[in-house]
């Protein structure tokens, strides 16, 4: 995507170095982005409703209001909000620590946009990557929030209609009775659970067919 849509991008961080040098990267990577910036919760909501951004990048520690000590639970409140508000939002989540990320995890399941977690020590290129990701409508969580196998009945039943009867996604929502694009988003949620994300030059599907195998999710 990158260079050919101008994308709407807000990028939430109280750290100025970090939100400075987050924008920079975009920019490199996007350079047709309008991106803007906020570092406190409050003027972050407000920014993303007067934009309707089409992806949020936002840290977890964060103030309520500038100048006001930065809490994970602020950071945790705003993304509740999102997921509520937003239901069709892209979000990059970067942090140094995720771990609390797992409290709202029925939240980011029941999310339809994308939605990834980038740790702040990976490499640039990762970080971009998860970047593209969430832009893609990926959901990508870390393993030891996927530990247990943790499979919806609606994902199994796309599995076998996919993998057992061979229908495609139109097919697949017609005789489960959703909208196509929920059933796209059952694809994500069952990939995140087995570990499969999109990898150059390798087909989605058919790795996810071999996983759910494996898993035993179907015959």
């Amino acid at each position: 995507m990158s260079g050919q849509v101008a994308l709407k991008i807000v990028v939430v961080d109280d750290h100025e170095l970090v939100l400075d040098s987050t924008v920079a990267v975009l920019k490199r990577q996007y350079p047709e982005a309008h991106i803007r910036t906020a570092q406190a919760t409050a003027n972050a909501l407000t920014l993303i409703e007067q934009t309707q951004p089409d992806l949020v990048v936002v840290d977890l520690a964060l103030p309520e209001q500038p100048g006001q000590p930065s809490r994970t639970e602020m950071g945790i409140q705003m993304l509740r909000t999102l997921f509520q508000r937003y239901p069709l939002l892209n979000i990059v989540v970067q942090s140094a620590n995720a771990k609390s990320l797992v409290r709202l995890k029925p939240a980011i399941n029941a999310h339809e946009g994308g939605f990834t977690i980038a740790d702040k020590s990976l490499p640039l290129a990762e970080m971009l990557t998860k970047v593209e990701w969430a832009i893609k409508g990926v959901v990508y969580t870390p393993r030891e929030m996927r530990t247990g196998l943790e499979i919806k009945p609606a994902w199994l039943e796309v599995l076998r209609l996919a993998f057992q009867e061979g229908l495609q996604d139109k097919m697949i929502a017609d005789r489960m009775k959703v909208a196509e694009r929920t059933v796209r988003h059952y694809w994500t949620q069952v990939q995140d659970a087995l570990g499969v994300y999109p990898d150059t030059g390798k087909n989605i599907r058919i790795r996810t067919e071999m996983r759910a195998r494996e898993e035993g999710l179907i015959d």
